[in-house]
């Protein structure tokens, strides 16, 4: 590697790459050499323009996790990944964080919203469930019964000005004949659950302000309650991104084995097979869109039942696993983010209502260290519009919290230490180590990558005073 300046780390291209990748890391970011490997590969995709790895990259599945990869002509379903649509949602609140009982809201939102895989909540018919996967939250409007509470708690807000607050308005193009029955099977039970792995819902505090301008503008002040939301299209995207690299693997196989490694399949987007997926993975997108809409209320039923009615805001939501197409380079290129943010400036968000700021860009940390709040900038183009998606892993899921008989490498102690003075609520205490700030990077190191180089300006640092997880 060659470092071009104190931000930016330059990959040269060797055997079979066609270009040569970047990575956004200052001195002290740590590039494991797995991750260094995956990225190379991506660089030797088909079709590939450009390649960029973020401060949080660590190693993923075909490629890192961590990775924006441009393409012309091509869809690569692992450069997305598993998780379509993983992404975070922030609300805020016109209370300080001392006039709220963090650990009662957390019970009630425990028992409104199940934690952990393979759980169930809002079911759908397979006619309500189509509409929802193909139109996303403004399909939510529209449905035929609703049995559950999440409706009792649905309010007029939710028709207003909601979906300026979303990504992509909560909508993409999707086809519900292109997803397989198994993943329709396993997705219209699941809409309003949380998930395992790295996913939570955190009660903030927002620590500190870097921006009062733009925080006013956002309506965040210091001392604020607010309310974070991470996840992503369960088990539905799960099945989705399966069925589609398992097909991507046959093509390629019947193309005589052309893939960089044997986890980065691609398919062309000529081809019916391509053309498929993205309508799937949009399936996948909306059904995530709906996922974090529906826990959000629920998020503000649990919190008017404790604190009575209030003014509960969406400031945005974001997605970090997904493939869009976008002009970058005087080109249309499909843009693959995966555990990467798009952070457009206000340029590229004319016509919304953060023309004047730029497009809120949620990085959460880890469950015991900060998230941030930043605004994108036009400086972003240098990355095509992206920045990370968290402070990413140091440590793998094994090492840290150990297996079977050996030990991890945070011990007990060490993860109460780091977790003091927040409340914990998960579902699977045996694998809780796993998600320990300590496997995580140090999320200021990680931001200050980002602000650095002039892609995103920081608004706000949260911190956590209570959390759930899977």
């Amino acid at each position: 590697m060659k470092r071009i300046d104190q931000n930016i780390i330059e990959v040269p291209v060797e055997a079979g790459m066609r270009i040569p990748g970047r990575i956004l890391a200052r001195e002290g970011i740590q590039i494991e050499q797995g991750a260094l490997r995956q990225l190379k590969d991506a660089c030797r995709l088909p079709g590939v323009v450009e390649v960029w790895g973020m401060p949080d990259i660590h190693q993923g599945f075909g490629v890192p996790i961590g990775c924006v990869a441009a393409l012309d002509g091509y869809v690569v379903p692992a450069a997305v990944g598993y998780d379509i649509n993983c992404g975070m949602r922030l609300l805020t609140t016109p209370l300080p964080i001392k006039e709220v009982d963090t650990k009662a809201l957390a019970q009630r939102i425990h028992h409104f919203i199940p934690l952990g895989e393979g759980k169930h909540n809002v079911a759908l018919n397979d006619d309500d469930f189509t509409i929802a996967i193909e139109q996303g939250v403004s399909g939510l409007f529209h449905l035929g019964k609703k049995n559950h509470l999440v409706w009792e708690f649905w309010g007029d807000e939710e028709e207003q000005g909601v979906l300026a607050r979303i990504e992509d308005r909560g909508s993409m193009a999707g086809d519900a004949s292109a997803v397989s029955r198994r993943a329709f099977e396993r997705g219209k039970d699941q809409l309003a659950t949380l998930g395992g792995g790295n996913h939570f819902i955190e009660l903030q505090e927002v620590q500190r302000v870097f921006n009062k301008k733009l925080a006013d503008r956002f309506g965040i002040f210091e001392g604020q309650f607010t309310m974070m939301i991470h996840s992503g299209s369960r088990g539905f995207g799960h099945q989705v991104g399966d069925d589609y690299m398992k097909l991507a693997r046959k093509w390629d196989e019947a193309q005589g084995g052309c893939q960089p490694n044997s986890q980065l399949c691609f398919l062309p987007l000529e081809s019916k097979e391509g053309r498929n997926y993205l309508s799937a993975m949009n399936c996948a997108a909306n059904f995530a869109f709906c996922n974090r809409q529906l826990m959000a209320v629920l998020v503000k039923g649990a919190l008017r039942q404790i604190l009575g009615e209030l003014a509960i805001r969406l400031i945005y939501d974001v997605t970090h696993n997904i493939a869009k197409y976008e002009q970058h380079r005087g080109r249309l290129l499909l843009v693959h983010r995966k555990g990467a943010t798009r952070a457009f400036g206000p340029e590229r968000m004319k016509g919304t209502m953060f023309a004047d700021t730029g497009q809120p860009v949620l990085i959460p940390g880890s469950m015991g260290t900060a998230s941030y709040l930043l605004a994108g900038k036009d400086g972003s183009e240098l990355t095509l519009s992206s920045v990370n998606h968290g402070a990413g892993r140091v440590m793998s899921r094994t090492e840290a919290a150990g297996k079977k008989r050996r030990p991890g490498a945070i011990s007990d102690d060490e993860f109460a230490q780091s977790m003091e003075g927040i409340y914990l609520i998960c579902e699977d205490r045996r694998a809780i180590k796993e998600e320990a700030p300590q496997a995580y990077k140090d999320i200021d190191l990680v931001i200050e990558s980002v602000t650095k180089a002039g892609l995103a300006e920081p608004v706000a640092r949260m911190i956590p005073k209570a959390v759930l997880k899977g």
